[in-house]
């Protein structure tokens, strides 16, 4: 439990000292920026991002003021609203991505052997595979 608790805040933590991004608006727009024509549906976004709608909605705001990410009308559902990240938003991504691979590496790659995080990976794996069996709908 203390894993779960501490690596996404020390993530956090060093995300916002180096760029003024949270973990969390890193991971939506990291998302975008892997989806095609940088869109997704925001219940898609919400899902690859484990939040809430509610919470998405209010960090995609944030985001917008920044320039980041615009909101649209979907073209092939008019109720349902888009996330594009802009080229703003994407130029952020790109300087993001080496402080977030950084952190990564000095929390968790830097702390194992080899041996050690090809185990964390199986491991890791199987708990994912029992976590979706168990959520899986029938």
């Amino acid at each position: 439990m203390a894993l779960l608790n501490l690596l996404p805040a020390a993530c956090d933590s060093e995300l916002r000292r180096t760029t003024d991004l949270t973990h969390f608006d890193y991971r939506v727009l990291a998302n975008l920026s892997e989806a095609p024509e940088r869109t997704l549906q925001m219940s898609a976004l919400a899902e690859r991002t484990t939040a809430s709608l509610s919470r998405l909605s209010h960090v995609v705001t944030r985001l917008e003021r920044q320039g980041w990410i615009t909101r649209e009308v979907s073209a092939h559902d008019a109720r349902a609203t888009n996330a594009v990240l802009t080229q703003s938003g994407w130029e952020k991504v790109v300087a993001t991505a080496p402080f977030h691979v950084q952190s990564v590496r000095n929390l968790v790659l830097d702390a194992l052997t080899p041996s050690q995080f090809h185990q964390l990976g199986v491991i890791a794996g199987k708990i994912v595979r029992r976590i979706e069996e168990r959520t899986a709908t029938p």
